[in-house]
């Protein structure tokens, strides 16, 4: 049985690992779209999925690859803006979890992050801002509907 010799990895050590990563972001109008780009993935990708719904019962079973870990975030057992008492509005779990991901998550390596965005105005515009302006990702590496 392999077993790899974690002592030789450091802080200091290089990350050689060139495969692509996914994001994937979702919510509860989106169930579907979700489901059908989830199924275009090849069978080793590997990455993070987040989807945001309102309520336990909105909880399905997705099937994914085995390498993506799926986060659903219920908006009913979360606060509003830090500080307010407010409840969680529209899209504000989904953006709160993608931001604290890719800010541990994306570093720079040889690696490349792909991001695809599916839902409501306000989770998607509020991710797409932060990939784009706050984390630097190429527009091209960011898959999101256009809202008119």
């Amino acid at each position: 049985m392999y077993r790899p010799d974690h002592a030789t990895h450091t802080a200091s050590t290089a990350h050689l690992d060139d495969r692509v990563q996914f994001l994937v972001v979702a919510d509860e109008n989106s169930l579907a779209e979700l489901e059908a780009e989830l199924a275009l993935l090849p069978l080793c990708a590997r990455g993070r999925v987040f989807v945001e719904v309102e309520r336990d019962s909105q909880i399905v079973p997705l099937a994914t690859p085995l390498r993506m870990t799926v986060t659903w975030l219920v908006r009913s057992h979360r606060s509003g803006r830090p500080g307010t008492g407010e409840r969680c509005a529209a899209g504000e779990a989904g953006a709160r979890a993608v931001r604290a991901w890719s800010d541990e998550m994306l570093c720079d390596g040889p690696g490349e992050t792909r991001a695809i965005l599916t839902g409501g105005f306000a989770l998607v515009s509020e991710v797409r801002d932060h990939l784009l302006d706050g984390v630097g990702m190429s527009l091209d590496a960011v898959s999101a509907p256009a809202f008119s």
